[in-house]
Parts: structure tokens; sequence; C-alpha cells
């Protein structure tokens, strides 16, 4: 089974080892919740509430249960063959106090709600936002203040040396498979962490859900950021106001 993931793409970079042993065992046959199984035996056991965390069939999922109330009673995540399903699992290898603090505050909101509705409401549309798309920001405040004035110029020009002192993880995994065909207007919907903080830190209070309810995230064109596509060499790369759109100053906090 290939994807045809590029793990040498530098936007995979913290995931790269975990997926180069996923795809040894998918080229030998196993099917994606396997090798995300295998890789969990690998490693500490992930406990959740109900147990240790496990990889399962999607029909495993009953008719009628939300997703997210599933894994919460049953520790298990329904996976499907495909890299959508493999980037998730792999979100969840990495990134489990993430992953587990995500799925508690989905529960919340669905209990609070009464179960899943027509409309997400502002926190449960904020999660999926952040667990389909985000990406996590932490680097020299120029920086993040460019961005969150949207000045590109600034951004990615005379700013630009500055992302050497900058990490941008990607935790989104219908952002890594959109990344599987690389185009320029891809954006990642970042979270700006205090430089100094473990992103690892799942009571953070960028995780809290009074602040995600307001969805404090911020465009960024992932292929523009230095190094990771050849073409932004070339500062022309930048001069697409289609892409990179002039905005006001968003507020973060």
């Amino acid at each position: 089974m290939d994807f045809g993931i590029d793990w040498s793409a530098p936007w995979l970079a913290p995931y790269r080892a975990r997926g180069l042993a996923l795809a040894a065992d998918l080229a030998a046959g196993a099917c994606v919740a396997e090798a995300l199984n295998a890789q969990l035996r690998a490693g500490p056991p992930v406990l959740l509430e109900a147990g240790p965390l496990r990889f399962v069939a999607q029909d495993e999922l009953p008719e009628g249960e939300a997703y997210e109330a599933f894994i919460h009673r049953s520790a298990c995540v329904p996976t499907r063959d495909n890299a959508h399903d493999l980037f998730n699992g792999l979100v969840w290898l990495h990134w489990p106090g993430l992953k587990t603090r995500l799925n508690a505050l989905h529960l919340q909101a669905l209990t609070e709600s009464g179960g899943v509705q027509a409309q997400r409401g502002p926190l449960r549309d904020a999660l999926t936002l952040l667990d389909e798309n985000a990406a996590f920001l932490q680097g020299p405040e120029p920086l993040r203040a460019a961005l969150c004035e949207r000045d590109w110029t600034a951004l990615f020009g005379r700013l630009r040396p500055l992302w050497a002192q900058a990490r941008l993880q990607l935790v989104g995994h219908a952002l890594m498979e959109k990344l599987l065909q690389p185009r320029k207007p891809i954006c990642a919907h970042v979270l700006i962490l205090p430089e100094a903080a473990d992103a690892q830190d799942a009571s953070g209070p960028w995780l809290a859900p009074e602040f995600l309810r307001h969805k404090p995230f911020l465009p960024l064109p992932v292929l523009g950021v230095p190094g990771w596509w050849p073409a932004n060499e070339n500062a022309d790369f930048y001069a697409d106001p289609g892409v990179f759109r002039p905005g006001v100053r968003v507020q973060t906090g």
C-alpha cells in the first residue's frame, strides 16, 4: 500500500522516522490500522480514559454513534486505508496529549449540545479546524507580529532570516494530505504559541475552550515558508495577491 508520501518533505520532518516505519509495514502488506498499532507497541502506551489507545477498522464504529464519542468510550480510533487516516494516526502517535485533549473537548461540546447537530457550533467548529488544518508557530516576536498583520512583505522579505529561529509544526492531518500535491494556495490555520512554551503541553491556554471558541487562527500559505518550497526563493513567488492577501491585524489573545 503506497500513498505517494514523500517523507523527505520539510513539513513532515517531525514525523519522518515514524512515517518511514509505517511505510515499510504498509509495503509489507499491513493495513493502516495494523501499521499504526505496530508503532504504538514500539513505544510507551498512550492512555485514554477508557484504556490504551488502539486503531481499529472503520467498520467497528457503530452506526449512529459519533466518531469522537466512540473514541472516548472505547479508546479505539476508527481508521480507513487512506492517506487521510494514516496522517491522523501519525498525529495521534506524535501528539497524544493534543489529540486526547481535542477528543475530550469534542465530547464536552457534544454533551452541551445534546449530541451531533446539523451545525457544529463555535467550539466544535474551532476544534475541527485545529484537528484538520492547524499548525503551531513559535518564534521571534517580529515574525509573529508580521503574521498577525498579514504583512507578507515583511514576513517573507525583511524578516526572512528570522525563520531560522522559528518552529512551525503541522498538526492538521487534512493539511498534510493536501500537501501530497503541493500548491501555492494551501493555507494552514496557525495558532501562535508562546516562544518558550512546550507545544506538547495539552493543558496550555491555547487549548482552552474559551480561547478556541473565538477561532484565533491566522492564515499562512505554508509553501511560502523559507526552505519549504524551492520556488519561494524568488521574491516574485509572493507577488500573488490571490494567495498573499493583505489584511488587518488579527488579535490572537
